[in-house]
């Protein structure tokens, strides 16, 4: 064997040490990383899974507040006309009570409230 034919074979052994070596590395890596990944892959999934159901709540809610918000105006513009409306339907009651009261002038207040109930009930 020449020289050179020992320098070759010495290099092609090096690099199929290095070969062996750096394929071990990734045998004995992924015997240590792989349980880790299967664990942070099944975290994943479940955190996704908890995002997708806490979206589709915050969905609903936001639907349903806005329907209560909906009903919310309706109740206020019902309790509107209604206020109105019993304001309307007193008109002639407040008129009535007025008129009473000039009636009545002078003397002790109450005596005159007394008095003018007293005149509408007829005692």
């Amino acid at each position: 064997m020449t020289p050179l034919q020992r320098l070759a074979g010495a290099g092609l052994a090096a690099v199929l040490l290095l070969v062996l070596g750096a394929g071990g590395g990734v045998w004995l890596a992924a015997l240590h990383y792989r349980p880790l990944l299967d664990a942070a892959n099944t975290n994943l999934v479940s955190a996704q899974s908890a995002r997708n159901n806490l979206e589709a709540l915050a969905g609903e809610q936001g639907m349903k507040l806005g329907e209560l918000v909906q009903a919310g105006d309706l109740r206020e513009r019902t309790a509107t006309l209604a206020q109105a409306k019993a304001a309307q339907e007193a008109q002639p009651d407040y008129a009535a009570a007025n008129q009473l009261l000039r009636e009545r002038t002078g003397g002790d207040p109450a005596h005159a409230a007394a008095a003018i109930i007293d005149q509408e009930l007829g005692l």
